[in-house]
């Protein structure tokens, strides 16, 4: 025996309304959409799917993408400021092996030597080479830049270098520390006092000088036999 239907009540005429209101409201806005979006409508739920899954594989990739080219514009970044720094350092070393070889002038502190008197060849090479012990970065004789394979020679009142001659009185200019220098050329039994025992018609006065310049040589120092050698 079917039990009688129970009349509705006010309240669940309402509730009924309200979702058929909200079901009219989901069917007209999803009317719209698929009318916004053409040909979505007249597609199957799986190709709907595939669809889905095709837009967010391209979206994956398009961050793929993103993050590649990122990582790129960092690594070209780094590379070019090291790039900048390297070429500043060969700069930098090639400009001191050049001042080195006497290749360019050279501005600096260091001492002048007085050369007055009779003095041999090898007196003025003794000189030299405490000169470079002690630390000078460039040294030159009248004006003429002392490089590899500059030789000061000749007798007492017949020097030459570079094949000019030296007068009884020269200037030789070193630069380095001053006082490195002159201590080291000065101290009792160094070099100078050496070369007054060995030539006492010499006489060689030191002077600290707070700057000079040494002009670069004018030798050819290409090679012309040997080849460099990587």
């Amino acid at each position: 025996m079917t039990a009688p239907r129970r009349p509705l009540t006010t309240g669940n005429r309402i509730s009924v309304g309200l979702v058929a209101a909200l079901l009219g409201f989901l069917v007209v806005g999803q009317l719209n959409a698929q009318q916004a979006v053409p040909g979505l409508s007249n597609l199957s739920a799986t190709d709907l799917t595939q669809l889905i899954a095709n837009l967010t594989t391209g979206n994956d990739q398009l961050r793929n993408e993103i993050a590649d080219l990122t990582s790129q514009e960092a690594s070209l970044s780094d590379t070019h400021n090291r790039g900048d720094t390297t070429v500043g350092d060969l700069n930098s070393d090639l400009a001191r092996i050049r001042a080195w070889a006497g290749l360019t002038a050279v501005t600096g502190p260091g001492i002048a030597i007085t050369v007055q008197g009779q003095i041999g060849g090898d007196g003025i090479e003794e000189l030299l080479n405490e000169l470079r012990n002690a630390g000078a970065e460039a040294i030159a004789i009248d004006g003429i830049r002392v490089v590899t394979g500059s030789v000061v020679a000749g007798p007492p009142g017949g020097l030459s270098i570079e094949n000019d001659a030296l007068g009884d009185g020269f200037e030789i200019r070193a630069i380095g520390s001053p006082q490195i220098l002159t201590g080291t050329l000065t101290r009792t039994g160094g070099v100078i006092a050496q070369i007054g025992a060995t030539y006492p018609g010499a006489r060689l006065t030191v002077t600290p000088l707070e700057s000079m310049t040494l002009a670069a040589t004018e030798r050819n120092l290409d090679l012309t036999d040997a080849q460099p050698s990587l």
